[in-house]
């Protein structure tokens, strides 16, 4: 509906061009960005529209405006069959749909579709000549990696559909683009593999992507809300990615993807605790080297949230847990600090996502500055004024550098760790405990779309431990079933698809 209160989604166009026209033009509120090339073809006029900016000004004049103008046709040509000819006799673009509503033709017009008019006709016809300016495929910036590969996905959801299309060549690799939310109609894709995923468990991410409330999607994390079963938790059953390869890894595992026009960042669902800890790198390394490094990522979670509220908990309740000379080095430390311990962790704490928060936001050309002043400067002066210790920067700088080797848990980490700073400084080892013991209980009662987010740890699942403590031979993993089939126990069959 425009601003007017003009409802044109559902309204069909009409036969006649100038009315075409005016609509479209009255619906676009006579946008800036509008081209109208009006033509005659056997003496019928015809129009050529296409927003400025949107379409490949090369491929259009190449494929539609010159072949345009060669056409000869007697002049006792009709509008019906002018139409019909430039459908099915002129190879104007790939992708050339045929419009009748309103509604339809603006969503074309606004995606970077060329679209001809023909006097005389109540329908459109589309093409394909999206030129908006796009960024190239690159590395991803937020997850890296050594063996894999090195092309990330882009904010062009038809490009992120062909990286994909690269690695899963088969015919069950489906793709469902549609448009959502009220305002800008984004173009969302849901990926799967028709062969492993329920189809009911499709049309359910589906419906929940077709009822978003929201008038516009600019990122990612408009859509995780609503795709997220989990309520009142800090972590998420659906899980974020920018590599190609890892979004196919979990496609083939019978999982559900959803890639967004407008956000290189893709969804998967349903998501698994244990994958914040595995890598694509773990299946190109010795299994050896694997089990070792995923058991310093576990080591580096519980650093990363319990390291510095265990130093505050111990030093301030319970110092008898230190050998005598740890011990008297850490009173001769702390001795000469104003504050408690707990209000020194936090301190730390809150200075450093100070620091982090204004490196990110900054250009990269002075965020490199902020961490040298920040971290070296200000915390080697705070040291030396005696506000801080050194004993609780070194436990608050292994906590904070340890949350690094687990990035997809940053979030809940961060808040975590303030919690049980708090919850130590307080009630000893038993308030860390009783928080360690909260967030264990709040993780095993979650659910993903019906699939446990402790799996397969709870409930245990012995085939699936060879890739979760451990990682086993790609010869002893062969043949492992889907992951949705696995934990819901609803199998399909490739009857079940063509059906």
């Amino acid at each position: 509906m425009t601003p007017d209160g003009y409802n044109y989604k559902n309204l069909p166009l009409s036969q006649s061009l100038d009315e075409n026209i005016l609509n479209i033009r009255r619906i676009l509120n006579n946008t800036s960005d509008l081209r109208v090339n009006d033509f005659e073809v056997s003496g019928i006029k015809c129009s050529l529209l296409c927003l400025e900016g949107m379409v490949s000004t090369d491929v259009i004049s190449k494929l539609i405006l010159n072949p345009l103008t060669a056409v000869k046709l007697p002049d006792d040509v009709t509008p019906p069959q002018l139409f019909k000819h430039f459908n099915s006799r002129m190879l104007l673009g790939i992708d050339r749909p045929v419009l009748i509503f309103y509604g339809d033709l603006i969503q074309r017009l606004m995606s970077g579709f060329a679209l001809i008019l023909v006097d005389g006709m109540d329908s459109a016809l589309g093409m394909g000549v999206q030129g908006y300016a796009s960024r190239g495929v690159q590395e991803p910036s937020s997850e890296g990696n050594i063996y894999g590969s090195h092309d990330g996905f882009v904010e062009i959801v038809r490009s992120n559909m062909s990286l994909v299309r690269r690695r899963i060549k088969s015919p069950f690799m489906r793709f469902s683009l549609f448009s959502v939310t009220k305002i800008s109609s984004v173009d969302v894709v849901v990926a799967y593999m028709a062969d492993r995923v329920p189809k009911s468990f499709v049309e359910k991410v589906r419906r929940k992507l077709k009822d978003m409330d929201i008038e516009a999607i600019l990122s990612s994390g408009y859509v995780e809300p609503f795709l997220n079963d989990t309520k009142l938790s800090f972590f998420s059953g659906v899980s974020v990615t920018e590599r190609p390869d890892v979004f196919c890894a979990k496609i083939l595992e019978g999982r559900v993807g959803v890639l967004i026009d407008g956000t290189p960042f893709a969804l998967v669902l349903p998501a698994l605790f244990i994958e914040n800890f595995q890598t694509l790198d773990d299946y190109a390394f010795r299994p050896y080297y694997t089990t070792f490094v995923r058991w310093i990522r576990y080591l580096a979670f519980f650093a990363a949230v319990f390291l510095p509220a265990f130093y505050v908990s111990t030093v301030t309740f319970h110092p008898e847990l230190f050998n005598h000379t740890l011990l008297v080095t850490l009173a001769e430390a702390e001795e000469l600090t104003p504050l408690p311990l707990v209000l020194e962790a936090l301190f730390v704490l809150v200075f450093y996502e100070i620091i982090r928060e204004a490196g990110v936001r900054l250009p990269k050309s002075v965020g490199g500055a902020v961490s040298i002043v920040g971290g070296l400067i200000i915390g080697d002066a705070a040291v030396a004024a005696g506000i801080i210790s050194n004993p609780m920067l070194l436990v608050c700088a292994i906590s904070v550098t340890a949350s690094f080797v687990v990035p997809s848990l940053n979030q809940p980490v961060t808040v975590l760790r303030f919690i049980t700073v708090i919850t130590g400084g307080l009630l000893g080892l038993y308030g860390v405990a009783l928080t360690a013991a909260v967030m264990l209980v709040n993780i095993c009662s979650l659910e993903s779309s019906g699939a446990p987010v402790t799996s397969p740890l709870s409930p245990f699942t012995p085939r699936s431990m060879r890739d979760v403590l451990t990682r086993t031979g790609f010869k002893q993993m062969g043949g492992k079933p889907a992951w949705i089939e696995r934990l819901t126990g609803v199998h399909i069959s490739h009857e079940e698809d063509r059906a």
